[in-house]
């Protein structure tokens, strides 16, 4: 997943940088503010994370001007402490707004919320995904390949579907996890490598071989 942070104070740029990296995003920083919406048009990015106050701009301008052309969402990250802020930034189109200083668990359960909830969106809309020469069928909840179809039970179909969402790019078993259950809490580590298993086997079975990449400490991709 891609996100484009719009900052001004490059210490806190930097900071955000690297740990929306290390949990897996890819991430481009803005540094120059007077054409922010065209930059993120350019970029197509599955989030944005704005800043409010800006030099010769304000957050909730940009917001604006970005949702004129894009659907996307977008969370504004700032210091600004006012209820008033809040509700303006909600108003202008902002799907959450998060004050400074952040607590980084916090600040990365609530980017994986926002995108969770703008993917089950898109999961509605989209019946068909392919990769591969290999088809997920949402609407039917099964997989087809070369002319044959496999059955697949709702946490299979939910697990091949964010990979397929994401096809090229390893997806972390937190990522997977969550999207499942939406807490990790009280879930074995051990039940998802199971799921796995149990789709490689059943892709085996309509002779579809190492379609499910593993790569120990990342995640899973297709």
């Amino acid at each position: 997943m891609h996100i484009v942070i719009v900052e001004d104070d490059p210490v806190i740029r930097k900071e955000l940088k690297t740990l929306l990296e290390n949990a897996m995003y890819q991430v481009t920083v803005l540094e120059e503010f007077d054409r922010v919406p065209e930059q993120v048009e350019r970029c197509q990015p599955d989030l944005v994370l704005l800043d409010v106050t800006l030099p010769g701009t304000t957050g909730f301008d940009i917001c604006m001007k970005i949702r004129e052309k894009l659907s996307l969402p977008i969370v504004f990250l700032t210091s600004r402490m006012d209820a008033m802020d809040e509700l303006t930034g909600i108003m202008k189109g902002g799907d959450d707004y998060i004050r400074k200083p952040y607590q980084t668990p916090i600040l990365l359960a609530r980017i994986g919320a926002v995108l969770k909830r703008y993917k089950g969106s898109a999961m509605q809309e989209v019946t068909r995904l392919e990769h591969k020469g290999v088809s997920l069928d949402i609407s039917k909840c099964v997989l087809e390949y070369r002319g044959e179809e496999l059955e697949l039970t709702k946490n299979e179909m939910k697990i091949l579907h964010n990979l397929f969402q994401n096809a090229g790019n390893f997806v972390s078993r937190m990522d997977l996890t969550e999207y499942l259950w939406e807490s990790q809490i009280f879930i074995d580590d051990n039940t998802l490598s199971v799921y796995v298993t149990r789709i490689r086997e059943k892709l085996r079975s309509i002779g579809i071989e190492d379609f499910i990449e593993t790569k120990r400490g990342i995640g899973y991709r297709i």
